[in-house]
């Protein structure tokens, strides 16, 4: 067995595990994992697990020298089958589509591409570049209408007593309830399962005619509300009926590429046709009748094997995003790109079993994530991190091919997000405060921040409140100022008395925790173990305090790089001195 030298991560052992079965299947090919994504509308970050998954154990296998196919399947032919929400209400005209496959979708108004499918595919695609995903993506449209399934449909029609004994195991049965799925399903079995429009669209059509596992789609209308109503095994003529519009037609399935297996019956057949050998599938997958499950046994009739791979938990959001645009839905991964870099991202699936849940953050909490980041990027750099952490930060920060693109100074993201929310997009301003950070290394150029200083920009302008802007005063607060009692002026003077000697970020720090300390007649150095509780209450005081004279408000970004960014005259003005 192949084993890596990052044994104690999850994404090794599934390497391992792969590997050895690829050459068990098919040995000296390349290794196939899959995943499959629908383009019905905005993609979004609980699908990613379906791409970043198999992508994690690809570039696994790729670093040990082996060759991999990493395969999308955009299922793109499935039908469109409902108004999102966003345009329900709208624009009445879209339910007009419903049936039809997503690629005969116009795109939605505004957009630059063909169709709905490729609208959608586009932002996706555009995101999994940033996040340095290599992949191989097959266009479900593009492969069933120029007759690459051929073969297997009619081997699926010819066989459609075997799938459908199958099949009906399950029909009677009553799995658990169904759990929440992030899984792409395919859009006709969602259907069936609302149980509205088509019948049986899980399964295939079953009438007096018997068990079909392929559905047409209407060559009047073009949707797929169409019951078959005969087929003759020896001349491949097939008949149909269209439920909607009421055309039918015959034609002869060996020359006819306008529709579609059915999900339970095209999955499998997709993996024996591609020879897949690791998906992983959304947790609704792990009960009885689900889709992957039955394409365990499916598969067989094609002649191929069920892929291993895991069952993925659920990604949740922490703070929803504004700017999601789903209008409603959830973010998504070129939301999330938005205001944090790939790095960050490919560490959250990274660092995570897939059947471990986990959030994202869109709110503060992202904070908060930027600096347990930082932290461990300072254990991997001086070799104190622990052999898991290793290897999640490596799948993060660089691929098979190479290292990502980062930022050159990675100033804390919390430092960053103050600085641009109070400057409000004057860059010459954010470089003063930034360059004033370190001045024994002082920043030369905004650039040199960025992309983490842009993503951080993002992140106030589309993520905090407006009510929870910081806005600097104009005017110093006269009727506070001259209300301060005996202690708080003193506490402004000390302050303001070591400004010009302790202007820097670490020299601010130690200036605004230290007035309190000096005034209760401790050391300004004195650590917490020396000083007694009633210190912190202080502390906090004086916070409020200068809160309140620079930004009219009891809380605001960290003082430090508050008071960096007013400059050193405004704030001896609006302090009163």
């Amino acid at each position: 067995m192949a084993q890596s030298t990052e044994t104690t991560d999850w994404v090794s052992r599934f390497a391992d595990e792969v590997i050895e079965e690829s050459e068990r299947r098919a040995p000296g090919k390349p290794v196939v994992v899959a995943s499959g994504l629908s383009p019905s509308g905005p993609i979004h970050l609980g699908n990613l697990r379906e791409v970043m998954t198999p992508h994690l154990v690809a570039d696994e296998i790729r670093r040990r020298g082996h060759q991999v196919r990493h395969l999308i399947s955009w299922d793109d032919y499935d039908r469109y089958r409902k108004v999102p929400a966003g345009i329900a209400g709208v624009d009445d005209s879209w339910a007009q589509h419903i049936g039809k496959p997503l690629t005969s979708v116009p795109a939605p108004q505004g957009s630059a591409y063909p169709n709905w499918a490729e609208h959608f595919k586009a932002a996706m695609v555009e995101a999994l570049a940033e996040l340095g995903v290599e992949f191989d993506g097959i266009s479900q449209t593009a492969q069933y209408t120029s007759g690459v399934y051929r073969e297997q449909i009619l081997h699926a029609m010819k066989h459609r007593g075997d799938i459908d004994a199958v099949l009906a195991q399950y029909r009677t049965k009553k799995g658990p309830a169904k759990k929440q799925s992030q899984k792409p399903v395919d859009e006709a079995e969602l259907e069936a399962a609302e149980g509205s429009g088509a019948a049986n669209e899980d399964d295939g059509s079953s009438g007096s005619a018997g068990y079909f596992p392929y559905k047409p789609y209407c060559g009047n209308c073009e949707k797929d509300l169409t019951t078959v109503t005969s087929y003759v095994d020896d001349t491949t003529e097939l008949s149909y009926t269209c439920n909607e519009c009421g055309f039918s037609e015959t034609v002869r399935l060996n020359e006819f590429n306008r529709g579609k297996l059915v999900w339970k019956v095209d999955w499998p057949m997709r993996w024996a046709f591609e020879g897949v050998v690791f998906e992983p599938s959304g947790v609704d997958h792990s009960s009885p009748g689900s889709s992957f499950q039955v394409g365990g046994q499916i598969v067989g009739i094609f002649g191929g094997k069920q892929p291993i791979g895991p069952m993925y938990a659920f990604v949740g959001i922490s703070g929803m995003a504004k700017m999601s645009s789903s209008k409603g839905g959830v973010p998504t991964p070129g939301d999330a790109l938005k205001i944090m870099e790939p790095q960050i991202l490919r560490w959250l699936y990274a660092r995570r079993r897939p059947n471990q849940s986990f959030k994202i953050a869109f709110d503060q909490e992202i904070q908060r994530l930027y600096d347990e980041w930082d932290k461990l990027d300072g254990k991997v750099t001086d070799g104190s991190a622990l052999p898991a952490d290793v290897a999640a930060h490596s799948r993060a920060v660089r691929t098979a091919g190479g290292e990502l693109p980062r930022t050159a100074r990675p100033l804390p993201y919390r430092t960053l997000a103050s600085v641009a929310d109070i400057t409000a997009g004057h860059q010459d301003q954010a470089l003063r405060i930034l360059s004033e950070l370190d001045p024994e290394n002082p920043l030369a150029a905004l650039d040199e921040a960025r992309p983490r200083y842009d993503k951080a920009e993002a992140w106030i302008n589309t993520q905090v409140p407006a009510d929870q802007r910081t806005i600097v005063r104009d005017e110093p607060d006269a009727e506070l100022l001259k209300s301060l009692d005996e202690a708080s002026q003193q506490s402004l003077r000390l302050l303001l008395d070591g400004l010009a000697e302790h202007w820097s970020l670490d020299g601010l720090t130690h200036l605004v925790y230290g007035v309190p300390k000096v005034q209760a007649g401790f050391s300004p150095d004195a650590t917490p173990k020396e000083l007694p509780a009633e210190i912190k209450t202080a502390q906090r005081t004086f916070f409020a305090l200068l809160y309140h004279l620079l930004v009219g408000r009891d809380t605001g970004p960290r003082l430090p790089t508050l008071l960096l960014a007013v400059g050193q005259e405004r704030v001896r003005r609006l302090l009163g001195e």
